[in-house]
């Protein structure tokens, strides 16, 4: 990986750092306890080079939100279930067609000493929105906030005004790239938040230091100091082994087979954490005809993906994102694999034997691996599969124009939010290039009704049309698989990007 890190790199980086090793082999891991303070812990991330970055409103892979969320915190965040919890926001209302929303500000001050007011929040949301801002994450989910109407009122208070209806407007503000900064912060090299760790030393592709912030607002870390290092996946494998960290994050099925009889290493998986998929560009031959793009979800073998890919550990996708989160269709009967159909759609669109690129990379585990199961299978229904590998430090950007076919994942986000981020004309991360202007409008309403029923109801037809028109195949959820050493307390299951995932403020050493 360009700019990431070796297994040499990374051991000599950790010596660099005058890391920590503690010695005791007590039962530790994810077991309860009472908490103590102190001491350094030292958490590992798949890396992207330098790309990586300081700055909370444009962030792209694990390792910048892990950073960003030990610094900086959000009005609100997500809970298990993918629902809005409070954060700097104690609690928030809306009037009766959610258009003007108000939310009451915890008592939290920043870094430097700064009480968070008001303005923080209304600057927060500019720097979002501004046009001109460099790869805003939040900017097109929060494009109906308008900022012209939005006010505060008085030092504790935040009105957010709408330029239509948008009942999911607190779980929009907790997706990424949202984090809440100071008024007037320009510079990400000097990142000053209200999280539970001040910023020390960054440097991209490599390692970020925090250190313990006593004034946080729910209260002061247990930690002294947390570190977070880019590395490879092996280098991961080896380092937390080796005692050289204590905390892994995106471990492979075959690393969590081959530690299961270590005392000194455990895994904590979630399941369902996310799903995995291909993308099917639906602007270009073959698959801007819907039999073509249905042909490759009827011969995919997903039970074999999924045993493969996942090394059993999760369960087989219906093309739908968001299994067992909140507005999930689950009354949809699951999509059986059916090679003959999928021969009969391919040559009814005239697709039979001609050959579609797969664009994949090692961005992530198992990318590679999918591809090449995935070409096995596509062969048997006639479909003929050329596989192209791509950098990993730019692959989901290059993704939105390379390949007729690609490899696909996401983390836990709310339905609507992956919706709003995947499948709207101009969404930033359309990679199935799939624009219908209906299904905008339609998308739209189900966001402006109130009753939760409905909405519920509503969303759901919009999953199914998505099954069975767009160009997605969601084929696996996965567990999301996490090392963490003996000596380590506190860490709890939780879905990527929900407000117990990478809580290091929480966690403590034995």
């Amino acid at each position: 990986m360009p700019g990431g890190t070796t297994r040499r790199g990374f051991l000599g980086l950790a010596g660099a750092a005058g890391a920590v090793l503690l010695t005791s082999c007590s039962s530790g891991g994810t077991g309860a306890g009472t908490p103590r303070k102190g001491g350094v812990l030292r958490a590992v991330f798949p890396g992207s080079g330098a790309k990586e970055t300081m700055d909370p409103h444009a962030q792209r892979q694990f390792v910048d939100i892990a950073r960003h969320k030990a610094v900086f915190d959000k009005l609100v965040d997500l809970g298990e279930t993918l629902r809005p919890v409070p954060r700097l926001a104690e609690r928030y209302e809306t009037n009766d067609d959610a258009t003007v929303w108000r939310f009451h500000l915890r008592a939290a001050t920043f870094h430097d000493g700064h009480v968070l007011d008001a303005e923080d929040v209304l600057y927060s949301l500019a720097r979002i929105l501004d046009p001109k801002g460099v790869d805003r994450r939040a900017r097109t989910s929060l494009a109906s906030v308008d900022l012209k109407r939005s006010r505060a009122i008085g030092k504790r208070v935040v009105e957010i005004a709408l330029q239509r209806p948008n009942a999911e407007l607190p779980s929009l503000l907790a997706m990424t790239g949202t984090h809440i900064v100071r008024r007037g912060y320009g510079d990400p090299s000097k990142p000053v938040g209200t999280g539970p760790f001040r910023a020390g030393s960054f440097t991209a592709g490599r390692s970020f230091t925090g250190r313990r912030f006593d004034d946080h607002w729910e209260g002061a870390a247990h930690l002294d100091e947390i570190r977070i290092l880019s590395a490879e996946t092996e280098a991961r494998a080896n380092a937390v082994q080796a005692g050289e960290v204590e905390y892994a994050h995106e471990m492979t099925p075959t690393f969590a087979r081959v530690i299961e009889s270590n005392r000194n290493v455990a895994i904590v998986a979630t399941p369902r954490s996310g799903a995995e998929g291909i993308v099917m560009k639906t602007d270009r031959p073959p698959f801007d005809d819907p039999d073509a793009a249905m042909a490759v979800k009827l011969l995919a073998d997903r039970e074999r993906l999924v045993e493969v890919v996942f090394g059993g550990r999760g369960v087989v996708g219906n093309d739908m994102y968001g299994k067992g989160f909140t507005y999930y269709p689950e009354d949809v009967p699951q999509r059986e694999r059916d090679v003959d159909e999928a021969r009969a759609l391919l040559r009814k669109s005239g697709a039979l034997n001609k050959e579609v690129t797969f664009y994949t990379s090692t961005a992530a585990n198992g990318f590679v691996d999918a591809a090449n199961l995935f070409r096995e299978q596509a062969a048997e229904a006639g479909l003929r599969v050329k596989i192209v590998n791509g950098p990993p430090e730019t692959y989901y950007t290059d993704q939105l124009d390379k390949g007729l076919t690609g490899s696909h994942r996401t983390g836990a986000t709310p339905i609507p939010t992956y919706i709003s981020d995947r499948m709207l004309t101009g969404s930033p991360q359309n990679a199935t290039a799939w624009e219908r202007e209906d299904f905008d409008k339609e998308f739209r309403q189900a966001q402006s009704i109130v009753d939760e029923e409905e909405r519920t109801r509503k969303y759901g037809a919009l999953q199914r049309r998505i099954r069975d028109e767009g160009g997605l195949l969601l084929w696996g959820h996965p567990d999301w698989l996490n090392a963490v050493s003996s000596r380590v307390n506190g860490v709890k299951k939780a879905p990527p990007n929900t407000v117990d995932w990478a809580r290091f403020d929480n966690v403590w050493l034995a």
